[in-house]
């Protein structure tokens, strides 16, 4: 379906159905049940690609795919179609939010959150 123009690591160009390209901002891979998965961000303006499903309502600019590998070494990046697998990776993502906003108000010495 889409795939990967570039290798930097923060900006994947990904082409659609009608052969037009967007840019995305690579924020983070999953690996759930031994599978990579990328979130990403439009870069473009243009919100969520077609047919992606939002990374969570919060983030409704996010998309998650699966990342796969290709006969040539390439990434592929591919839409999660199976509803078990589409949660899994879902919770994943919420649960790495929540750690990160847990570790950054972890910046006081007494192991206690910082008053809100």
């Amino acid at each position: 379906m889409v795939e990967d123009s570039g290798d930097d690591g923060d900006v994947i160009v990904l082409t659609d159905e009608d052969g037009k390209d967007h840019e995305f901002e690579l924020i983070e891979i999953l690996e759930v049940d031994a599978r990579e998965y990328a979130v990403l961000a439009p870069l473009d303006g243009e919100g969520a690609e077609a047919g992606a499903e939002p990374a969570d309502e919060d983030e409704d600019e996010a998309i998650i795919l699966r990342v796969e590998t290709d006969e040539n070494g390439d990434r592929i990046f591919s839409d999660i179609e199976d509803d078990a697998e589409w949660e899994k990776v879902a919770e994943a993502w919420e649960s790495s939010l929540d750690d990160e906003d847990w570790e950054e108000e972890e910046g006081n010495d007494d192991g206690e959150p910082p008053p809100g």
